[in-house]
């Protein structure tokens, strides 16, 4: 079995008028045989800094998409902060912010939430684009955790249904790892 739980839509229904999904994240598994290519974006950080996703190849990664001003967002992110701390050195966290209207008001609240990894800024959502069959323009929140070769192994797109479980989708890609499963 490949893909378990998928909806089809990448979690796209429920995002009314509001800018984000209003529905509970779904959560997505791709096995390592059917994993596609690995995944590249480069941007500017939060503090114009570059920053490339490929740079975390060899560890896993889990990708946060956020904004300040998305509610489930806020309300996750002690939730992300805790599934970060928890894994600790053995996974990479990267973020997108998406549509803040400055990189300050992103900076503050990152750094009111305890989310100390770094993030790209990109107020279009263009780095969306480089995770195709995924995320969508309007995935907000989403998480996806990429192997150690970059590629996509899970994901939930929508609100995080537990701090618990970003950690197990992310430890059994760091458990993968461990056990040279995932492997191209």
């Amino acid at each position: 079995m490949g893909v378990t739980a998928c909806d089809g839509l990448n979690g796209l229904q429920g995002t009314g008028d509001k800018g984000y999904i209003t529905t509970d994240g779904v959560v997505r598994t791709v096995d390592a045989a059917e994993r596609g290519d690995a995944i590249s974006y480069q941007g500017e950080d939060l503090d114009g800094s570059p920053l490339a996703i490929e740079d975390y190849r060899g560890t896993p990664v889990v990708v946060s998409v956020w904004g300040s001003w998305c509610t489930p967002c806020r309300k996750e992110a002690p939730w992300v902060a805790g599934a970060a701390e928890a894994l600790g050195d053995g996974v990479q966290f990267v973020g997108i912010n998406l549509r803040d209207s400055s990189t300050a008001q992103a900076s503050a609240f990152a750094r009111g939430a305890g989310l100390d990894f770094p993030s790209l800024y990109e107020p279009d959502g263009e780095a969306l684009l480089a995770f195709p069959g995924v995320l969508g323009l309007r995935s907000i929140p989403s998480f996806v955790v990429l192997d150690r070769e970059g590629r996509v192994a899970a994901s939930i797109v929508g609100q995080l249904p537990s701090q618990q479980t970003l950690v197990d989708l992310a430890q059994g890609v760091v458990d993968e790892a461990a056990n040279g499963a995932g492997d191209g």
